[in-house]
């Protein structure tokens, strides 16, 4: 089996890799039998010589491999008939910018599977960069309110070279007794939650959260049986009924908006699941919150202050509960929000070998081990120039008409 570690041709540039010259080297001694050609880049993170001292070929052409690894998009015109891609497809939700990659995918009898369908049993994701969005959206969060108040200024994260730099910076502020709101359980709140320990900021309970007074800054970690209730006035007590039936339930995410003064959002959001926080909540007297560090990025959505995804070169803008519009994020009336949706990118080296621990732990085997825990069934998306059974659903998808 040949596999290609493929050159990201995606513009705005990407400068990360599935696997760094050092995971490389790991997964060929662990599977003798596979073959790893590079292709050549000149803007991946690890460059070309790296590879090259790591006893691995770079070459300019790989279509003799039979799996192509990347991980942003593939433009259609640089797909290679007949292969297995492993890529973020951005196609599972039927996202209409990305419609003529899948038809494409589908003409050239392409095998794809998306990193985002990579999934076990249960069904919950396996690899992804999500860790390292909590990692950088916690410091761009940081750095918002310094920015807002003129507390103080970090400079931006993918200017500094590794996480522990990040960690370095942040332990040199500050940081005044603010209450500090941290939604989710899963990888991106986990890389979030490993920032704030990091920095020695104290964890509190939800009740310590909400009724108690602090002479230093504290926050607290929430998952949905926090901020959401039950409409019959019962506790809830199930996760599963929530993800089940979530007509069944409301927000109670204000009691938490009364007393933050920072949020990041970490969750996942589920769709048929309350909103957070809507633009009328925002607009009353009691919502306290000032710095919004979104990482999960759902435009005009769950969290009413993300009017748009924002940029790494620009990533912070103002939000005006009055007249529910952008302005200046230093504005006296402003929520100051962060919202960039691709921030794994700032950290291009450690997500990279992030990402190549999950990639080898769990997909690579699969090729050697007739798929016996069932990934690579799971994670395939068309097969002989069709959908596969499991997304099926993605047909009319496919057959809309320009």
């Amino acid at each position: 089996m040949k596999f290609a570690i493929i050159k990201e041709r995606k513009n705005p540039p990407d400068r990360r890799v599935v696997f760094s010259p050092t995971r490389l080297k790991e997964a060929k001694a662990k599977f003798p039998k596979a073959e790893f050609k590079v292709e050549a880049s000149d803007i991946r993170v690890f460059i070309d010589d790296e590879y090259r001292e790591a006893g691995f070929e770079v070459t300019q052409n790989v279509s003799d491999c039979d799996v192509m690894i990347g991980v942003k998009e593939v433009p259609v015109e640089a797909l290679i008939p007949n292969k297995k891609y492993f890529f973020f497809s951005h196609t599972i939700k039927k996202q209409p910018y990305n419609r003529k990659l899948l038809k494409a995918i589908l003409d050239k009898n392409i095998e794809l599977y998306d990193h985002e369908t990579i999934v076990n049993k249960e069904g919950f994701r396996l690899i992804g960069f999500g860790y390292y969005a909590g990692v950088v959206g916690t410091y761009n969060g940081f750095r918002a309110w310094g920015l807002k108040y003129n507390s103080w200024e970090l400079p931006k994260a993918g200017k500094l070279p590794n996480q522990a730099a990040l960690i370095s910076k942040l332990k040199e502020l500050d940081v005044p007794n603010i209450k500090i709101l941290l939604t989710g359980s899963g990888k991106v709140s986990n890389g979030a939650q490993e920032i704030l320990d990091a920095m020695g900021i104290k964890p509190v309970t939800v009740d310590e959260f909400i009724e108690e007074h602090f002479a230093e800054p504290v926050y607290c970690k929430i998952d949905v049986l926090d901020y959401n209730k039950r409409l019959d006035g019962t506790n809830a007590t199930d996760v599963f009924d929530f993800f089940n039936h979530p007509e069944r339930y409301e927000s109670n995410f204000m009691r938490f908006a009364k007393v933050a003064d920072f949020y990041i959002a970490g969750h996942f959001y589920g769709d048929g699941a309350p909103y957070l926080y809507t633009r009328e909540d925002v607009k009353s007297v009691d919502f306290n919150i000032k710095v919004v560090a979104d990482i999960s990025c759902d435009v005009d959505g769950p969290v009413a202050t993300t009017l748009r995804a924002s940029t790494i070169e620009n990533p912070i803008y103002g939000y005006d509960p009055q007249t529910e519009s952008e302005v200046d994020y230093q504005n006296d009336n402003a929520i100051t929000v962060m919202a960039v949706d691709n921030l794994p990118c700032e950290l291009p080296s450690d997500a990279s070998e992030g990402f190549g621990d999950m990639f080898l732990q769990h997909v690579i085997p699969a090729f050697f081990n007739g798929d016996k825990n069932g990934f690579l069934q799971r994670a395939k998306i068309t097969e002989n120039g069709k959908l596969t059974k499991r997304f099926s659903y993605l047909q009319d998808y496919v057959d809309e008409k320009e």
